[in-house]
């Protein structure tokens, strides 16, 4: 893991990519009889990626499978830009950086196995769940002490809108009804 000053890179980030397999959910993948995909998503994450959003920081989906229920989740929270069956991760930054006119500096990912690392040492800040790989841990800015599915996104959102000096005005408002 690299020594960087977390408080300052998450205080640039403008947007936040996730893969979605061992970090939105616990990277179980449950077949029903129709081979359908189930997957289970944590409702507190759910609501880290609506702050985020809610206070101007846009959310991504960058993985390598494609599911059903990964579009009901992202349509639920809001998440329009999903790259799946991307196997190169890295290739889609350029895509993103046009889209979106952002800098490298400006986007945060979060993943957890070897496919991941490849964006993660191009991004301007990258996370990993406590329980990702190890290898993948090296490359990491930073290991959330959550496991994927768990709460890892929720803990990374509430870190970027503190850095940021939003997250009082949010709970304020959550707690007061003000808006």
């Amino acid at each position: 893991m690299k020594h960087i000053n977390k408080a300052a890179k998450l205080k640039q980030i403008k947007l936040l990519l996730l893969d979605v397999d061992g970090v939105l959910t616990n990277g179980t993948i449950i077949y029903d009889d129709n081979g359908g995909e189930i997957k289970t998503f944590n409702v507190r994450d759910g609501f880290g990626i609506r702050m985020l959003i809610n206070s101007g920081i846009e959310v991504g989906i960058v993985t390598g499978r494609k599911s059903k229920a990964l579009h009901h989740r992202c349509n639920d929270l809001g998440i329009t830009d999903i790259f799946e069956h991307v196997r190169y991760k890295a290739s889609i930054l350029d895509i993103i950086k046009e889209k979106k006119s952002i800098l490298k500096s400006e986007i945060a990912f979060i993943g957890d196995d070897i496919p991941d690392i490849s964006i993660m040492k191009e991004v301007g800040f990258s996370a990993v769940p406590f329980d990702g790989d190890p290898l993948v841990k090296t490359y990491a800015d930073w290991i959330i002490d959550k496991n994927g599915g768990d709460g890892v996104v929720r803990e990374f959102s509430e870190a970027v809108l503190k850095a940021k000096g939003l997250w009082e005005e949010i709970i304020t408002k959550l707690i007061t009804n003000t808006e």
